[in-house]
């Protein structure tokens, strides 16, 4: 069995809606203006509780489900689309390092990670209020977090070296690249060879427990995109190791079954079972497949992330809620790569459908538990796909875009 049937729902089957889209992002932004703290961050969503830190006081500040994803998604909106916020997001932004530092007193803070620590809140912060003076330190984030045993995305060194490309898009600055390719070079020389597998593996080592994970939250697709993402400030040879090892791991992991292929959450585990079975953005076939998209074309790896979406598909969307890391939302992001790898209109298409449910889930989680403050977990992230289904935009928030 490729998926869990019981982790999924069937389709609503509501038409894509133009209008209904406008309609919901204008709602959340609206939303978002109206609950903004003066402590710089919205409060912690009860559903969001098991994914924060007891110690973090009912607030985050993080880019996963804090402050700076959520600033970084309403900027987005505003700059790209007809909408319009009540918050002054520069000031926001200016003051955002400063709300971080001031929440944080446990043993392990401030950490340098992208999606749960100071990093990511520096970009957001360069991104909204841009010379702001906080470079240096996000540079040093980055360098101190180059060999970070987590070898995975959300702590890791694959989500620093994100923030560290970003920094050398923006600013053509040739420190960038050399801060980059230091973590490249850690992250590369970790991925090694498993003669069990006849692949190359990662083994991450996250709260103590290792295991050669595949998903790209943390594992091996996660790791490939920061390295697809700055991939020419590779000499060529290790260019070219990157794609066909790249290629070699996701073909020889994969289970598929009848034109349908999913990922285990770690390579030697049994698909099978509720806890291995995941078939969600941060485990399995749609986060690897979105991943892995931007590899070069070759005949068999096209055959399996289209499999993948296949399986994506044919689950249907995710019973738990509307969200990207592990909802609906972020599951229709492996549509959207796939319309935009292969040119697929039919990508496109399902992309909308999932769209359109996650909308209507969203309707009943506000109804039952109220709005949802955060990019990966909550409802700007969910709108935020919505919008990027209108022209058929594959980027990944705070991922693929700053």
């Amino acid at each position: 069995m490729l998926h869990e049937p019981s982790s999924h729902e069937a389709l609503c089957g509501i038409p894509w809606n133009e209008e209904r889209v406008l309609s919901a992002i204008r709602t959340v932004i609206a939303d978002a203006g109206r609950a903004y703290d003066p402590s710089g961050a919205w409060p912690l969503h009860p559903l969001d509780a098991g994914e924060a830190d007891d110690d973090w006081g009912g607030v985050s500040h993080g880019v996963y489900l804090g402050a700076a994803g959520t600033l970084w998604a309403l900027h987005r909106l505003v700059a790209h689309g007809p909408f319009e916020t009540s918050l002054d997001l520069p000031a926001a932004g200016a003051g955002l390092y400063e709300h971080y530092l001031a929440r944080c007193h446990a043993p392990d803070e401030p950490m340098p990670s992208l999606w749960v620590g100071e990093a990511g809140v520096l970009l957001v912060a360069e991104t909204l209020a841009p010379g702001s003076g906080r470079a240096e330190l996000l540079a040093d984030a980055v360098r101190r977090n180059a060999r970070n045993e987590t070898l995975e995305l959300l702590w890791g060194a694959a989500g620093t070296m994100l923030a560290a490309r970003e920094m050398h898009r923006r600013t053509g600055e040739e420190r960038w690249a050399e801060i980059w390719g230091e973590s490249a070079s850690e992250l590369l020389s970790e991925w090694r060879f498993d003669e069990a597998f006849g692949c190359r593996l990662w083994m991450q080592v996250i709260n103590k427990r290792a295991s050669q994970g595949l998903g790209v939250a943390h594992g091996f697709a996660g790791n490939i995109l920061a390295l697809l993402d700055g991939l020419h400030l590779l000499p060529p040879a290790e260019r070219d190791e990157v794609v066909v090892h790249a290629t070699r791991t996701a073909l020889a992991t994969a289970v598929v079954d009848n034109g349908r292929a999913n990922w285990p959450v770690a390579a030697g585990l049994p698909l099978e079972g509720h806890q291995q079975t995941r078939t969600q953005w941060c485990h399995g076939a749609p986060g690897i497949v979105s991943s892995l998209a931007a590899l070069p074309s070759d005949p068999e790896l096209d055959a399996i992330l289209v499999a993948g979406g296949e399986l994506t598909w044919q689950a249907g969307p995710l019973a738990k809620g509307a969200g990207l890391c592990h909802g609906s939302a972020g599951n229709g992001y492996a549509f959207l790569a796939l319309y935009a790898r292969t040119g697929d209109e039919i990508w496109l298409a399902r992309a909308r459908s999932f769209a359109m449910h996650a909308l209507a889930q969203l309707d009943g989680q506000r109804e039952l538990h109220g709005p949802r403050f955060g990019l990966w977990t909550g409802d700007i992230g969910t709108v935020l796909y919505a919008w990027q289904c209108i022209g058929g935009d594959p980027a990944l928030p705070a991922l693929s875009v700053w």
